[in-house]
């Protein structure tokens, strides 16, 4: 077995590694770092959870490290760009440990954070810049990031780029650095808009194919599981009740959100991931599922490259996707590394035909099972003990600023939600949309940004105390002092201590911003 050493990687980088327990490199690795090492301009493919990222990673480290050049404010050296968020996070944290014994700093840019932080660090100086390209470019056209001085430029997950749409921001993007730099660009697939990409910017790519996206994994299994609807949640609260990381996939934004709700009612630790959750819950999210708090995770397909959690011993297809990619990148959030996962469907009588015609462009033959809540395959699937941390029938509270009971009313006012609100199905509406409560102009507004602890908190807690009930008659029939208070309250932001009021247990403060 080749070391790193063997490789060409310097000394303290060798002893960040092992500090990190990484002692040999996989196959990507060894393939592409003595061309990297060398500054050559590499094209590197290989599917997902094989090593791509240490494979850029390292060879930006060490040439950075033996340069003669050093960081100066808005002048990054490397730049490394990619698809998501998470992704851009998980790359910064794979980065952070082995810069640091070098002396070397890095920084993230992406949106949906205050670009303040950025602007600052920028200004500070730092070596290595792994963004997301939009905000990246809001940062070149105010004059905060000039690229005029990078020295490597990396493309991660370049396909998934092309498929949300990023590549003429990326093509602008990499027009802006030196054409003499280098440039490497690792990508699961290489269809013909990376093709285009490499062409225009890499100057004679060594190419190393190690593995394609269609690579079967010896360690992975596939199961589709054919079962009515009615028994798709039944089915899913088994499996993720069971020990262990499980990652569910749905297809939509809202059903992600619906199907979080039921679980966390149902008794299992869940928390959701998908784009209309703000960075914030976001991260916090994250940071739940990988650490253990919430150990099954609801997204949507933004999860399916963007995250790199061990130990993730099964994936569900709570929704078949559209098409055999995203299965495969899906699936790919287990098995990683050499570990072994699970991978399962779930299948109803109208999806047969597309999930057939879905594993036979995947490439793959999983194990067909029709079943029923009690089918003993459940066990073999997810094996171990089912345990609940709380019972079915806790309330399920959401994000608008009220106390839900499990019959849906919201105490005090008699109210019960819409129908919409409270029916089954993973298809139900989840109200994340924004809306007001209060009658006057100056009631509580709810933002859109769904909390992750009220998510992911089984028991419900933290629920939001209600205004007075006279005053909510006051301000509907806008006489005395109820209207009066609620036009004040308008004017005068937060003045009114309804329109900033701690939760009952203590949690961050509601405001109308």
């Amino acid at each position: 077995m080749t070391t790193f050493t063997e490789l060409g990687l310097p000394k303290p980088l060798v002893d960040a590694l092992a500090a990190q327990g990484v002692t040999e490199p996989f196959p990507i690795q060894a393939a592409t770092l003595p061309h990297t090492l060398a500054g050559r301009d590499v094209l590197g493919r290989g599917r997902t959870g094989s090593g791509k990222t240490y494979g850029f990673v390292l060879p930006v480290l060490a040439r950075l490290a033996a340069g003669p050049t050093r960081r100066r404010p808005g002048r990054p050296r490397a730049l490394i760009l990619a698809p998501t968020r998470e992704l851009a996070t998980q790359i910064e944290a794979a980065i952070v440990p082995l810069a640091r014994p070098l002396g070397l700093k890095a920084t993230t840019i992406f949106g949906g954070v205050s670009a303040n932080p950025q602007i600052t660090r920028l200004r500070d100086g730092v070596d290595i810049v792994v963004a997301c390209p939009g905000r990246l470019a809001d940062h070149m056209r105010t004059g905060e990031a000039k690229l005029d001085k990078i020295e490597i430029t990396v493309l991660d997950e370049a396909d998934h780029m092309a498929d949300l749409g990023f590549l003429p921001e990326v093509r602008r993007i990499m027009a802006a650095t030196p054409e003499r730099g280098q440039r490497m660009l690792f990508s699961a697939t290489l269809d013909n808009g990376i093709d285009v990409l490499a062409k225009r910017f890499m100057n004679d790519p060594m190419l190393h194919s190690v593995d394609s996206a269609q690579s079967p994994v010896s360690t992975m299994t596939h199961h589709v599981l054919h079962l009515k609807e009615t028994h798709r949640l039944p089915v899913l609260v088994d499996l993720t009740a069971a020990p262990g990381r499980t990652l569910v996939f749905t297809r939509t934004k809202h059903r992600a959100k619906a199907l979080t709700r039921k679980l966390v009612a149902s008794g299992v630790p869940a928390v959701e991931l998908h784009g209309n959750l703000g960075q914030n819950a976001r991260t916090r999210n994250l940071e739940a599922f990988s650490s253990g708090t919430a150990k099954t995770l609801v997204a949507t397909d933004i999860a399916a490259r963007g995250i790199h959690v061990d130990d993730v011993t099964l994936v569900i297809h709570a929704d078949p996707p559209v098409e055999h990619k995203a299965y495969l990148h899906r699936s790919g959030r287990t098995a990683r590394a050499g570990a072994s996962g699970t991978v399962v469907t779930l299948m109803t009588d109208e999806q047969v035909s597309d999930v057939r015609a879905l594993t036979r462009k995947a490439g793959i033959s999983p194990t067909t099972t029709r079943i029923s809540p009690s089918h003993p395959l459940l066990a073999e699937l997810a094996p171990g003990d089912r345990s609940f941390t709380a019972s079915p029938r806790r309330p399920v509270v959401d994000n608008r600023p009220k106390t839900v009971t499990a019959s849906g009313a919201a105490p005090g006012t008699g109210r019960r939600r819409a129908p919409s609100e409270n029916r089954g199905g993973l298809g139900a509406r989840t109200g994340s949309q924004p809306r007001r409560s209060g009658g006057g102009r100056g009631g509580p507004r709810q933002g859109t940004e769904p909390r992750a602890a009220r998510a992911g908190s089984p028991a419900g807690s933290g629920s939001e105390r209600q205004p007075g009930q006279a005053r909510r008659e006051d301000q509907r029939r806008g006489t005395g002092a109820g209207r009066r208070g609620a036009e004040g309250a308008g004017r005068r932001g937060s003045s009114q201590p309804s329109r900033n009021r701690r939760n009952g247990s203590g949690g961050r403060r509601q405001s109308e911003s």
